[in-house]
């Protein structure tokens, strides 16, 4: 019976389910499609964490780390073809640069993360194909992380910013109802960020929400008003339109009830969380269930969050929906403790049997 845990895809989730299969002594082949480890995280350029803003380079440095290990296969630009087979004995199919190989794992962990919402899907009601300086939380996330915040358009920094939240969630239009988590609080971060780099910027937050959960509220929340003085609107946008070299954002005061017409230099729209293609294609491939927005569903939940309806299947992290990197790295724990329980369990089943 195969005793290695295939681990499909190399971001935090998956860099952390690999590293704990190791570590309770299991062995993983860590698949993972892009020529580099990071995910999302890098891939997006991803400057400092939410909420205690910490580099992030340097975090997934550590969690990279974490995989260099004699019972951790790594594989790059890889992705799993085929599969069949069940729990202690999946048959799967590899392709990578050398073409295809077929290998033999006893269980397997999704972790294939989620990408970011494209702002181009919700009409054009806030230009962020027309106007260079729309931009989205990842693009303002490449800025930062490179220690430079200007307009697009001019190459100098903006005199105000506004940052536009629930782009892409919470909208029944889209079919995405769920609520991202993460975007009010990178949403904080940023601007705090921003205030930092250039403390004679104006930054405001346009707001439907504000949903800081745990002790979110006061790492970034408060301390974004209290000590950088940025400004949180209720409102509604729903129009951007250039005006004079700037865009006029159009909408509703939702607070004071009245017509809401701003001119800013630069706007933020802050985009959420979707499946990313490799978790639509994974669960085609895997025979699992995706729930109504395309993640992988766990019908386990509350109490078991990382099974799918695929014995010897599990997931951790963002391909499941939603999560921070606490949750994810968390899940990634559990789903690599549940892996090499199903392996091992079955092997000492089959050990009873032939005594």
């Amino acid at each position: 019976m195969p005793e290695t845990v295939l681990v499909i895809g190399g971001g935090p989730a998956g860099l952390e389910a690999a590293r704990a299969i190791a570590t309770i002594g299991g062995k993983a082949l860590l698949v993972e499609r892009r020529a580099v480890l990071g995910g999302t995280p890098d891939e997006s350029n991803y400057a400092a964490l939410t909420p205690r803003m910490g580099s992030a380079q340097e975090a997934l440095d550590v969690l990279r780390a974490g995989v260099v290990d004699p019972n951790i296969d790594v594989r790059v630009e890889t992705t799993v073809t085929g599969c069949s087979g069940s729990v202690g004995d999946f048959a799967v199919t590899l392709t990578g640069p050398a073409g295809e190989t077929k290998e033999h794992v006893g269980a397997i962990v999704v972790a294939t993360g989620f990408q970011h919402f494209d702002p181009g899907r919700e009409t054009q009601m806030y230009g962020y194909y027309e106007y260079p300086d729309v931009i989205t939380l990842p693009d303002a996330e490449k800025m930062l992380s490179e220690h430079r915040f200007v307009r697009p358009s001019t190459g100098e920094p903006p005199r105000n910013v506004a940052f536009i939240q629930c782009v892409g969630s919470r909208d029944r239009r889209l079919g995405n109802e769920y609520c991202s988590k993460v975007c009010c609080g990178v949403a904080s971060k940023e601007a705090i960020e921003i205030r930092r780099l250039l403390p004679d910027t104006k930054v405001y937050i346009f707001y439907i929400d504000m949903r800081m959960y745990g002790y979110w509220e006061n790492e970034i929340y408060w301390p974004a008003q209290e000590q950088y003085n940025v400004t949180y609107i209720r409102g509604i946008v729903t129009e951007i339109v250039g005006k004079d070299g700037r865009l006029l954002m159009k909408g509703e005061d939702t607070t004071m009830g009245r017509p809401l017409e701003v001119l800013m230099d630069m706007i933020v729209l802050s985009v959420g969380m979707e499946p990313s293609r490799g978790t639509r294609d994974v669960a085609g491939i895997l025979g699992i269930e995706q729930n109504k927005y395309g993640f992988i569903a766990t019908p386990g939940e509350p109490m078991d969050p990382v099974s799918t309806n695929v014995p010897g299947i599990y997931v951790a992290g963002a391909a499941a929906g939603p999560k921070d990197l606490e949750d994810t790295v968390g899940m990634a724990g559990a789903a690599a403790m549940r892996a090499v329980g199903a392996v091992r369990g079955l092997a000492r089943s089959e050990a009873a049997v032939t005594r």
